[in-house]
């Protein structure tokens, strides 16, 4: 099964005053994706500038529609995608 991958990386210079309630926001985005089988994994990076999506059940162009809902989608710096093939 194919899998797309989206690491989102977001400025994080000047980050808004209600920051939190987007992170929370966020998390119930997300919690939805999953609980819908749209996403298989939710990784935070180590660096605390963005996280690492992995999608499942849906094409290239459905991931970035998906990632154009987060309420992270506008402190976006880059966003890349790939399309991964699950081997087990």
């Amino acid at each position: 099964m194919n899998r797309i991958q989206a690491i989102l990386t977001i400025h994080t210079e000047a980050l808004p005053e209600n920051f939190q309630e987007i992170i929370k926001h966020e998390q119930e985005v997300v919690a939805k994706w999953e609980e819908e089988g749209l996403l298989e994994s939710l990784f935070l990076r180590d660096t605390k500038n963005g996280a690492i999506l992995i999608f499942k059940n849906v094409d290239e162009h459905r991931a970035k529609e998906l990632m154009e809902q987060l309420p992270l989608y506008p402190l976006r710096k880059s966003i890349e995608y790939y399309n991964l093939i699950k081997q087990f």
